[in-house]
């Protein structure tokens, strides 16, 4: 993107170079001429329309999806600012032809459409939808381009819209499959009886494992293997960090590996099967923190997050436990799944060359101790 003058914040704007600077120099709440009483000529508005087109194409040229900008919207925007965002979003994409389908399938399941007529501005055209004044719509404005400005690259999972789109791959994710998974994690997140829930998981996990099997001797008999994938899975506070060691033994368990980003709270996973191992991680999540809730021992931070992490590690060890079981029924598959493992390993690397590894600080042992109690519970797979 080419740089742009830097304006004065103070009077308000008068031309629609003078809007256009302004709005992408001002920083969220700071724009003095944004006063209650703040009007904006039609003549003005069309000029945030290319500005918004400059700082979109620039956040989703550095790797960031529809899901990621809607997800970082909800947790720094307020509702308006966030559809403003979406708007912007939706219009962007509309201007490619080749755009990857899970690229659109993010856009539509974060809700953009664009509903505007495009031969006016969709500045006033947005504000009237959202029943704002000039000055709340501007401000809100003014917040979007502050977290786009904000936004670092991240590494690139699905191509922009507009770039050329990888080979398809040639062992499509089996519906039928997936279903069962899912049929299973939404029981076992229904149940009452942690004993149930876990053997529910745990069935969840073999079906997993047995899928990678079936696909294992599928590649094996092509010789032609899928290139491993990448997704990222974000996370809710609190304890980040806690439960993105959980999103880390799932994958690790489904032989793929990740790696969390602490600045905005999301896990990239790096291997086969993401359908399925993010059901998985959202379904252990959902029952990780029910279980956490429901223990009358401690309400502490510390005592929580230890929960979290003690939780995981022991979920970790079944689910492994699990695929292990399934793997050793088919000896033969040994070799190509090292083969697979190593090339999945060799993936990562070239996404994330450089990896810091970090300890989770655990400082509660009664956090710890009620978290296994609460994961040992479970008879997996008996």
């Amino acid at each position: 993107m080419g740089k742009r003058k830097q304006v004065r914040v103070g009077p308000p704007p008068t031309t629609a170079e003078e809007f256009g600077d302004a709005l992408f120099a001002a920083v969220p709440g700071d724009a003095d001429w944004l006063e209650p009483d703040y009007t904006l000529p039609p003549a003005l508005a069309s000029a945030a329309d290319p500005v918004a087109g400059q700082l979109i194409a620039r956040a989703c040229r550095g790797g960031w999806l529809p899901e990621d900008l809607h997800q970082a919207a909800r947790r720094r925007l307020d509702e308006f600012a966030g559809s403003y965002l979406l708007d912007t979003l939706s219009a962007y994409a509309g201007q490619f032809t080749t755009v990857h389908p899970d690229w659109l399938a993010q856009l539509d399941a974060a809700g953009g459409v664009r509903w505007w007529n495009e031969t006016e501005p969709h500045l006033p055209q947005w504000a009237a939808k959202h029943i704002l004044t000039p000055s709340e719509a501007v401000a809100a404005v003014i917040s979007a381009f502050g977290l786009l400005k904000t936004l670092p690259p991240v590494t690139v999972v699905l191509p922009a819209p507009g770039t050329p789109l990888p080979r398809p791959a040639g062992h499509p994710v089996d519906d039928k499959k997936l279903s069962r998974v899912r049929a299973l994690l939404a029981k076992a997140e229904s149940s009452s009886f942690p004993e149930e829930a876990e053997a529910l998981s745990a069935k969840a996990q073999e079906l997993m494992t047995r899928h990678a099997l079936d696909r294992a001797l599928v590649e094996a008999a092509t010789g032609a293997p899928d290139r491993p994938a990448a997704r990222r899975i974000w996370l809710d506070t609190p304890y980040t960090d806690a439960k993105s060691l959980l999103v880390h033994v799932v994958a690790k368990a489904n032989r793929c590996q990740a790696i969390f980003d602490a600045r905005w709270d999301f896990v990239t996973v790096v291997g086969d099967d993401l359908d399925a191992v993010e059901l998985l991680t959202t379904s252990l999540l959902v029952q990780a923190t029910r279980a956490m809730i429901a223990d009358p021992a401690g309400r502490s931070r510390d005592f929580r997050k230890s929960f979290l992490v003690s939780y995981a590690t022991r979920i970790g060890e079944r689910l492994e436990q699990t695929a292990e079981a399934t793997i050793a029924s088919v000896p033969d598959l040994l070799p190509v799944l090292a083969s697979r493992e190593a090339e999945v390993a060799a993936a990562f690397t070239e996404l994330f060359p450089e990896v810091v590894s970090k300890s989770v600080t655990v400082r509660s042992h009664e956090g710890w101790g009620a978290g296994r109690e609460a994961a040992d519970r479970a008879r997996l797979g008996e």
